[in-house]
Parts: structure tokens; C-alpha cells; sequence
């Protein structure tokens, strides 16, 4: 417990400070006590809820449904009011330069109060727009399935797989889930694609086996005539848990293992498969977890053992990092790379063509979406479930559909 203290009293001196000048629009704006008392109440009951959560939640049970809401609760709450914070501090970082001025010429220049609350005012204004952004978030736009089509060429792409089509879905995350209408509905929406092969690109629980036990009948549903092949992500290895014992892990991670050919995935660890078709053929490759600072499981030589350097292959590997540092320039040339991981956060702005901003590619560089460098692709997929904050602001929930044709190679700009 005593190592927690620090880093409590350091939230703790953080959040009073946002609260202190969140307040202050309020303040300036009403006298009515009510209105100031229903503030710092749910105020409370946030931050409360919050640690009451993260101190009462064993470790051994993963970041669980109450955690999850609990830190969306805070981040509805919180994020509105950073804005509200920018516009108070920056008016009394005003207020302080003319009463130095003031005091410096001998003059009588006084902050204008109209001005106070004309700031307030506009201040309040803004944090609405994140406020209902993250209410839908939560409510709605975790369910808000985007199905993004890409045609992709090669010149080396056999005859007999022109026109071949790829669903692929990510990060799952069923120990996240709570409504099986918006699950089904997204299910049968990858079904509408009728597409000739699925790929899952990992992370089909948060942390254990039995998250996905109420979800192995609505995903046994998906369907493609040329098979459905999957792989792991970091969350699937149970490293952010504290077990019992090393047994108990042990018996998870073949568990998580287990579930995919219930639902009839074939689960590729470190290894390849070869799809024929009219005397031709195309290699999917997946490889367990490699991410740059996670789990390193991966092995890109084992997986690809067996197969020629020449064939049309497809390699699913959950983490991006891992196209970044061993796979866009390797001379074994993989055409075409699947990966999930990031959820884009799960948060941010889109406008498709235009503009597009996240805090996720701080940290990776290709973060969401189709990339190309040296002739080789990578199709980062935002995601079809969520985790941590129980919603999507902005980066929708995913189901990427890729078309394969034989011709000169796609151009993406």
C-alpha cells in the first residue's frame, strides 16, 4: 500500500487542481448553491467511484467491467473539464499581466468581470462538445461498426487469386462486452461481406479464458468458404494478471488457445498454412505476439519455414511495431501485413480524405488505417471491441474488407 501513496497524493494534487479551476467557470457564472453543490458532488462520486475501484479490485481479476466504466466515468467528466481549465488559467495568467502593468505604470487598470464571465461562458461551451462526445462514446459509439473496403494490386499476385476477398477483425476483447443485441448485429454485419477468408489479428479476451464463454455461440457464426485463420495479441497471454500460480496462467493461455477452433478459427502459433486454388496458392503467415516493448513470442523465421520467397504471402501479426522494425524492409518480402493492437485509442478525429488526428500515433507509427512502404502493405484495423474506456470517441469499431487484384501495384497517398 505505502508505495501507491506518492503517486496518490501526486493525483490527488493534480485532480484538485483541475477541479479548483473547472470550478471557477461555475462560480463566476451562478450564485444559485445548488447548481455549485451538484458539481462538487458528482465530482466526488467520480473520483471516488474511481479509487474505491482500483484499491477494491484484486489484481487477479484484470481490468474488469467496473474498472472499465469507472475510468469512462472519469474520462467523460475530466476531459471537459481540461478544457475549462485552459480557458480559466490562461484568463488569470491575463488578469496577473495587467495588474502588473496596473502596478508598474501607477494606473488603475482592473480585470473586467463581464470579461470573467464572458470567458466562463465560452469555456463552457467547448467542454460540452467532449462531454457529449464521450456520453456517446460509451452509449453508442462503441457499437458504431465502420466497414472500410480497400482494393489492393500486385503484379505478382497468382491468376487464381485475382479478386480474392479478406474480412479482417481485431482486438475482440469479449471480457469488455455487456450487450449481445450490438455484438450479434456486429457479427452479422461481417457476415454481410461474404468475403472468402477471415482473419482475426489477436487479443480475443482482456485477460482470461472464461471471458469468451458467453460469446463462443455468436462467434461461431462468422463464416468464409476459404477458411478462417487467427493468432494471438498481447492480452491473450495473460501478463496482466496476478495468478495464484505459474500453473494457473499456464492452464489460461491453453485455454485462450482452446477457444479458437471452437469457433473455428485455425489458430496459427508461429506458423503458416497454404490456401490452393486451380493449382495455385498464397501462404497466410501469423506469428504469435512481437510488439516493440510487449510480449516477443513472434517468430517470423519459424512461422515462414517451409515456405519460397517468391510466394504471394500474407502475414498477420497483431502488434504494428513489428512491420515497422522487422517487417517492411525484410527480403522475404511479406505483401501484405494485418494488424490490430493500437484501437487507434479509441479516440480522436477522422474526416476520411481530409484530416486526422489521434493520440495514438505518438506512439505508433502506423496506428490505424492502410501504409505502404518499400511495395509492402500493413492494414492497422481500429478494432471490433474495446478496452479500458468503455467507449469510442471519434475511431470507430472495425471491419476491414481488402479485395486482391493481379495488375500493377496500388499507389496509396
Amino acid at each position: 500500500m505505502a508505495r501507491f501513496i506518492i503517486p496518490l497524493l501526486i493525483f490527488s494534487a493534480l485532480f484538485f487542481f483541475i477541479e479548483f479551476y473547472a470550478f471557477q467557470a461555475i462560480k463566476t457564472l451562478t450564485k444559485n448553491k445548488v447548481i455549485k453543490w451538484i458539481w462538487i458532488v458528482v465530482a466526488l462520486v467520480v473520483y471516488l467511484n474511481l479509487f474505491y475501484t482500483l484499491f477494491s479490485t484484486p489484481r487477479s481479476s484484470g481490468q474488469t467491467q467496473g474498472f472499465q466504466l469507472a475510468a469512462g466515468l472519469l474520462l467523460t467528466f475530466l476531459i471537459p473539464k481540461l478544457v475549462l481549465v485552459v480557458m480559466m488559467f490562461g484568463e488569470d495568467i491575463i488578469r496577473v499581466v495587467q495588474k502588473t502593468i496596473s502596478w508598474i505604470s501607477a494606473g488603475d487598470t482592473k480585470p473586467l468581470a463581464s470579461r470573467r464571465a464572458f470567458i466562463s461562458k465560452i469555456a463552457l461551451g467547448l467542454a460540452a462538445i467532449p462531454f457529449a462526445s464521450f456520453l456517446y462514446g460509451i452509449i453508442q459509439g462503441r457499437y458504431n461498426y465502420k466497414v472500410l473496403k480497400y482494393q489492393l494490386t500486385f503484379d505478382d499476385l497468382p491468376d487464381a487469386f485475382d479478386g480474392l476477398t479478406i474480412t479482417q477483425i481485431s482486438d475482440i476483447h469479449s471480457g469488455s462486452f455487456t450487450n449481445k443485441e450490438k455484438i450479434q448485429y456486429g457479427v452479422d454485419l461481417i457476415n454481410e461481406q461474404k468475403s472468402d477468408i477471415m482473419l482475426f489479428t489477436g487479443d480475443i479476451v482482456n485477460n482470461k479464458a472464461d471471458e469468451m464463454d458467453t460469446w463462443i455461440e455468436v462467434f461461431k457464426q462468422l463464416d468464409a468458404p476459404l477458411g478462417k485463420f487467427s493468432i494471438l495479441g498481447n492480452h491473450d497471454y495473460g501478463d496482466y494478471v496476478n495468478w495464484n500460480t505459474k500453473e494457473d496462467k499456464k492452464n489460461n493461455f491453453q485455454a485462450v488457445k482452446d477457444i479458437h477452433p471452437k469457433i473455428g478459427f485455425d489458430l496459427l502459433l508461429n506458423e503458416h498454412r497454404y490456401i490452393e486454388k486451380d493449382g495455385q496458392k498464397i501462404a497466410i503467415v501469423g506469428i504469435e505476439n512481437w510488439g516493440k516493448g510487449f510480449n516477443q513470442a513472434g517468430d517470423l523465421a519459424i512461422a515462414s519455414t517451409g515456405i519460397n520467397k517468391e510466394d504471394f504471402k500474407i502475414l498477420l501479426s497483431h502488434d504494428p511495431s513489428h512491420w515497422e522494425y522487422k517487417v517492411k524492409q525484410n527480403d522475404f518480402n511479406y505483401h501484405l501485413t494485418l494488424s490490430g493492437h493500437t484501437h487507434g485509442l479509441q479516440m480522436g478525429i477522422e474526416i476520411p480524405g481530409f484530416f486526422r488526428w489521434s493520440p495514438s500515433q505518438y506512439v505508433y507509427k502506423q496506428w490505424a488505417g492502410l501504409y505502404e512502404e518499400f511495395g509492402r502493405y500493413i492494414n492497422v484495423n481500429r478494432g471490433f471491441g474495446y478496452h479500458a474506456f468503455p467507449g469510442r470517441v471519434g475511431i470507430w469499431p472495425e471491419i476491414t474488407v481488402i479485395e486482391l487484384k493481379k495488375g500493377s501495384k496500388t499507389q496509396i497517398s
